[in-house]
């Protein structure tokens, strides 16, 4: 048995973090939530977490057989030899209508026949840790709200009395309004799950109270998958803060350098916009491939296209991706937007910043995390948590928006614009029968910047900026009006396709 101070650990991940190390011994916790959110296999975690560490571990089963228990742990590949199973179910004598009493309700009998049972296993294991599944079956059996709260309680202190840490679970059959163990647990953690329109579900957790102790609050989502629960703490930028150079990052663009007054600050992020086919994924990958030249390792996540035909387009440009791959230099994921929670994604992120080291993050695009994320508000806080946190561990995020539209007034999704530090616009505008691409910078707030719009071509050589375009008016319209001559306008063969 572990010492008195130590935490039992959940063995779940992500979970003990959010709790501050799992659940104080010798009290009593509940865990909440509607059927099929999860509730078993996190209590299962927690039975195994301890017997691995040598605990006397048993678990009392009302509502699910011994054999459906087994089941589903092997489903996740556990065994539950270190656990003692016990699956109380009323004595035959109690189903046999020859034997059921008639001056005394058989829910009488059956409330003190289950705690005497559940007492005996009690003594006879002597355990250290504790599931009670669920409280629905007591509540049913109690008939009467202070019935089943006097129950409680007497389960509550001869659990404690032992020293026991127990994990008591509820299936909201009460109601939500039912809120007699809140007041009697020491913690108590909901699980939810929620259903959206299109893709799967989606579950989340929070700890509504726990005594005594500091944990972090909100909502964190999880996944269940074979092998066991993984929970996202939510992400809070301000515990992430380091130290490091703010240098400037250039790319190998000398025009686009100056257009950005030299660069782009490392610990920065920038959006892009633009509307569908003006370069913001090749804009993106200029600086990506810019920080593999320094000996940078860099991340990429991306929710719009399929990464075998984003390889082929950035390759007719010049640039490998797949060498970077080869290299360790990019980490790529493809994203489905369907199948992915904010939560999920942000720990991706992590994983990359803090295990695979990379300095340069391309999220493309913000549209198809807007999906992952349909409510806007929580949107831009979860998007204000991932860069206060990148740009803490100086990281350079960059980030592109599709707008609404091709020529003349867009509109982008969400305005983000005052989350990043940098933000460079893409447009097209027609000159001389030809439909042209411009770039400008609208923001930046670590310098100064050219004010020019600049005309920009994409052909097998990349991206190539031309000189400021100075000789026209209402290029961001779509339809400039020239005042001087149209020498300043790039020449030379249209490039085919866009990154």
């Amino acid at each position: 048995m572990s010492s008195e101070g130590e935490k039992a650990n959940f063995g779940v991940q992500g979970l003990d973090d959010i709790t501050a190390g799992g659940l104080a011994r010798g009290r009593l916790f509940l865990l909440e939530g509607s059927p099929g959110t999860g509730k078993t296999t996190i209590a299962t975690e927690f039975l195994l977490e301890g017997a691995q560490h040598g605990e006397r571990c048993l678990y009392i089963t009302l509502s699910e057989t011994d054999d459906e228990l087994r089941a589903g742990a092997a489903s996740h590949g556990w065994n539950l030899d270190g656990v003692e199973l016990f699956e109380l179910v009323p004595p035959e004598s109690l189903l046999d209508e020859d034997q059921q009493q008639s001056l005394l309700y058989s829910s009488d009998l059956e409330l003190g026949e289950t705690t005497k049972r559940i007492f005996e296993v009690f003594d006879r294991v002597k355990p250290d840790r504790v599931v009670l599944d669920s409280l629905s079956e007591i509540r049913l059996l109690a008939q009467s709200s202070l019935r089943y709260r006097r129950q409680v309680l007497a389960l509550k202190h001869f659990f404690t009395r032992s020293g026991a840490t127990v994990l008591m679970l509820d299936d909201l059959s009460g109601g939500e309004q039912d809120r007699t163990m809140h007041s009697i647990a020491h913690g108590v953690l909901r699980l939810e799950e929620l259903s959206p329109e299109y893709g799967s579900e989606r579950r989340r957790l929070r700890v509504i109270k726990y005594r005594g102790q500091r944990y972090r609050g909100g909502y964190h989502d999880f996944v269940i998958e074979t092998g066991g629960v993984r929970v996202f703490p939510r992400l809070v930028s301000f515990e992430h803060k380091t130290s490091f150079g703010r240098d400037i990052l250039a790319s190998d663009s000398a025009e686009l350098n100056a257009l950005l007054g030299g660069g782009i600050e490392r610990g920065s992020s920038v959006l892009i916009l633009g509307p569908a086919g003006t370069g913001k994924s090749l804009l993106a990958l200029t600086f990506l491939m810019a920080a593999f030249a320094r000996g940078e390792n860099g991340a990429m996540f991306v929710f719009d296209e399929e990464l075998g035909l984003l390889f082929d387009r950035a390759r007719g440009v010049g640039l490998d991706l797949q060498a970077a791959v080869d290299q360790g230099r990019l980490t790529i994921e493809q994203v489905d937007a369907a199948q992915l929670t904010p939560g999920e994604l942000s720990a991706r992120v992590r994983r990359c910043v803090e295990e695979h080291g990379a300095r340069t993050v391309v999220i493309d695009s913000l549209n198809g995390y807007q999906a992952a994320m349909p409510e806007e508000q929580a949107l831009i806080l979860h998007m204000h948590e991932l860069l206060q946190y990148l740009n803490r561990q100086g990281v350079s995020t960059f980030l592109t928006v599709a707008q609404h539209g091709l020529v003349g007034d867009m509109k982008a999704p969400v305005d983000v614009t005052y989350l990043a530090d940098t933000v460079i616009l893409l447009r097209y505008f027609e000159a001389l029968g030809r439909v042209r691409r411009a770039i400008s910078v609208i923001k930046k707030r670590t310098g100064a910047h050219e004010d020019t719009i600049r005309e920009y071509r994409i052909d097998r050589r990349g991206l190539t900026l031309g000189a400021p375009l100075t000789e026209f008016q209402g290029i961001l319209r779509g339809v400039p009006i020239l005042v001087g001559d149209a020498t300043q306008l790039l020449e030379g063969p249209r490039g085919g396709g866009s990154a």
